[in-house]
């Protein structure tokens, strides 16, 4: 039975540069009476789109860097907790996704967990369409794909930027990937508010007969194991295997029962978000609930490490042990497992997408901006999927925001700086083939007095 006092949640997804943003700085323009608390998720070495969100700056809480479906996830699974400690200050959350986040890992987070469907439900998942652009991704992106097929909102956004034609073919195609769907078409992402929120669009059912394997969990780990440790040294031995580092997180479980390895699964999750401790080889390893970087740089490595209490403890490793050759021992007896548990981990990223991030201060002198930036889309636009971010203009006491989608650009003067507040540059730039050195060094040659980048 659904409860009625759950908060609503709104999914924003939609490939980079779609205008997922642009709908954002909408609904909190928009007068609806609602309080919302916004959580982003980007893609990128320098967040920059909290930035780029306009008003409710006490409720925007950002996940830089990361696959909000797969690590990140023990971050919205923290932040959503801590949310509802002060639930009497929001009524609505919105959960925008980096452009190359599958949403459906997402939107498990509200039926997975059970404490956190007790107090939210899934209002629906909003996907933003690119209608000039999406035809370089929608054949060959899974994260594009996913965001059409698994919406129960599409807005086919920028319908200025192409014709009557074009804009039929493309509903017509996305019709197909996703007949449930209702479809509005756009301009700037303007729509009516009734029409994305309080919607009550999301069917897991029909979500289910879709996509079954959609009740499958993404977790950031492939094994799991429980041990009985005692208060002895301990040594664990990895031979090289297909990366260079293994994560292994280690929690403390009260028993030996299986069913520990899936009680223990929430904290693992929430470790596997966090900043992980580099550990080399011969060094030991933190065993009170942290999360472990094992460099793997030889043939054979081996770690150290010492239980401070005798009991039974759970290995969560990022790989299957058997592509490390993963053993432990006390002394030199093999310590076996009382039990384990193997995780489906299918979810993976084009790796030819990365992103340069620049977070420097200094002026600008907007004329060689502008001619740099008008190179850069000239000769290497096709590669640059999004660009984004605040300059710091030499006489100009705004700061000035840019935006860019492919060959497309714009540019406009923003807010004023506020007193006290430090003027720099925060610039992002994804896509393929992305030459850092090149851009570093373009970016820099705009700065009135260079200052080094801090990436």
């Amino acid at each position: 039975m659904e409860n009625n006092k759950t908060i609503p949640v709104t999914i924003l997804t939609g490939f980079l540069g779609s205008g997922k943003t642009t709908l954002l700085n909408r609904i909190l323009k928009e007068n609806h009476g609602k309080k919302i608390a916004v959580i982003e998720n980007e893609f990128g070495e320098v967040g920059v789109d909290h930035e780029l969100v306009i008003g409710a700056d006490e409720e925007i809480f950002e996940m830089n860097n990361g696959c909000i479906c797969c690590t990140v996830r023990g971050d919205l699974i923290r932040i959503l907790g801590q949310l509802m400690k002060r639930k009497d200050k929001f009524d609505y959350i919105i959960v925008e996704t980096t452009g190359l986040a599958n949403p459906a890992p997402v939107a498990q987070t509200f039926w997975v967990d059970d404490e956190m469907k007790e107090q939210m439900s899934l209002d629906a998942i909003i996907t933003v369409v690119d209608t000039k652009h999406v035809w370089l991704h929608i054949d060959n992106s899974s994260e594009c794909q996913e965001q059409i097929a698994f919406a129960d909102v599409i807005l086919l956004n920028k319908i200025d930027l192409v014709s009557a034609g074009e804009l039929e073919k493309l509903e017509n195609k996305i019709q197909r990937m996703n007949p449930q769907a209702k479809v509005y078409k756009t301009k700037d992402a303007d729509i009516d508010m009734d029409k994305i929120l309080n919607v009550k669009a999301f069917d897991l059912n029909a979500k289910v007969e879709i996509n079954p394997g959609i009740l499958n969990e993404e977790v950031p780990f492939e094994w799991a194991a429980i041990y009985e440790l005692n208060e002895f040294e301990y040594s664990l031995a990895l031979d090289e295997g297909p990366d260079p580092t293994m994560d292994i997180a280690i929690v403390k479980v009260d028993s030996a029962e299986e069913n520990e390895i899936e009680n223990g699964k929430k904290l693992a999750i929430k470790l596997f978000s966090e900043a992980s401790f580099l550990i080399r080889p011969q060094k030991f390893l933190k065993t009170n609930n942290a999360l472990n970087q094992l460099v793997v740089d030889d043939k054979v490595n081996e770690y150290k490490f010492k239980m401070k209490k005798n009991g039974y403890y759970i290995l969560y490793t990022q790989h299957h042990p058997n592509e490390f050759g993963m053993k432990i021992f006390q002394n030199e007896n093999l310590v076996w497992p009382l039990s384990f548990r193997e995780f489906e981990h299918t979810h993976e990223h084009d790796n030819a997408v990365s992103s340069v991030g620049i977070d420097t201060e200094g002026e600008l002198d907007l004329q060689k901006m502008d001619e740099w930036i008008n190179w850069l889309l000239q000769n290497k636009g096709t590669d640059i999927f999004r660009m984004k971010g605040i300059l710091n203009i030499k006489g100009n006491d705004e700061r000035f925001v840019f935006q860019g989608v492919h060959m497309l650009f714009d540019a406009q003067s923003d807010r004023k700086w506020r007193p006290g507040e430090k003027r720099k540059n925060q610039v992002v730039f994804i896509g393929k083939n992305l030459n850092r050195e090149e851009i570093m060094k373009g970016f820099q040659s705009c700065l009135i007095r260079s200052k080094e980048a801090v990436l």
